[in-house]
């Protein structure tokens, strides 16, 4: 990726602040791509025993193909409970979310999740069996295809070497590599993945980010990820959403193509974390 350059370029709308495209004077305005996903005025709500909690209030945005979307926000503002309402397994009680144009309804194939934890691999299958399995219990591949698509995705991870290991002789580094090949492997229209290296020590969690990006070069998979991280949001996304503390509403949206791993230490790097640090925390 280049170093950094331009970064932040956005302009007031009433939902959220958004970039402005340039066109040149007398050129005809392309029609924007249809968006991937879609995310139309969300409101997420839970019940506790005293009262129900609003989470997002009219949440919306779009995420086009081949995009790396991060939402990016406080905890409790609802990210990554509009994450699982991508994954279909929370219903909007206002607005809608849509894949390709049709309404999300509940799970599917076509939407993988990476959770952070790292016990979400049954430890009784080996490497090579916890990427096969999704594609099997789904019926999406025969056994043969199963395993010859999930050498290549591990292959891919760096983990071709480890297809007999089971989950116990991993790293949680390597678990989470597993867990990123195995939703690969069913190549899903996106990838959704919710804090996956949170709980991770710095130098880890780096070199998963730089591994997430090279492998994003290799397969340009569609990615929604969320984190409150202001660091990562940068080095991880194309774009990224900023939520206002709970109910999460989108606050602006940010062109964060400029950096990678490496720049973390530079002078625009620090300037771009301390805009979005103050997009964070300004006053409602």
């Amino acid at each position: 990726m280049a170093g950094a350059g331009a970064l932040l370029r956005n302009w007031s709308a009433p939902a959220a602040r958004r970039d402005e495209p340039d066109v040149a004077r007398g050129e005809a305005t392309r029609a924007a791509p249809s968006p991937v996903l879609e995310f139309d005025g969300v409101s997420l709500e839970y019940d506790t025993p005293e009262r129900v909690v609003r989470a997002t209030h009219r949440v919306g945005f779009e995420v086009h193909e081949g995009e790396r979307y991060v939402l990016l926000g406080p905890s409790g503002c609802g990210k990554s409970t509009l994450l699982k309402a991508a994954a279909g397994f929370v219903r909007p009680r206002e607005g809608a979310i849509r894949l390709a144009g049709a309404g999300i309804t509940g799970p599917a194939p076509d939407r993988m999740v990476v959770f952070q934890e790292f016990d979400q691999l049954p430890p009784w299958k080996t490497v090579l069996g916890n990427v096969m399995f999704p594609m099997l219990a789904s019926r999406q591949a025969s056994r043969a295809d199963a395993e010859r698509r999930a050498r290549e995705v591990l292959a891919q991870v760096g983990l071709h070497e480890f297809v007999d290991a089971y989950p116990h002789q991993l790293s949680g580094g390597m678990k989470q590599r597993v867990a990123i090949a195995r939703a690969l492997a069913m190549r899903p229209r996106v990838l959704l993945m919710d804090e996956p290296f949170a709980a991770l020590d710095a130098l880890t969690r780096h070199k998963m980010q730089q591994e997430l990006l090279a492998l994003w070069d290799a397969v340009g998979f569609t990615l929604l990820f969320v984190t409150h991280s202001i660091e990562e949001a940068l080095i991880v996304g194309t774009r990224i959403g900023v939520l206002s503390p709970r109910p999460g509403r989108l606050r602006a949206e940010i062109n964060a193509h400029a950096f990678d791993v490496g720049d973390s230490g530079s002078a625009a790097f620090q300037r771009a974390s301390q805009r979005l640090h103050g997009l964070l925390f300004e006053p409602a």
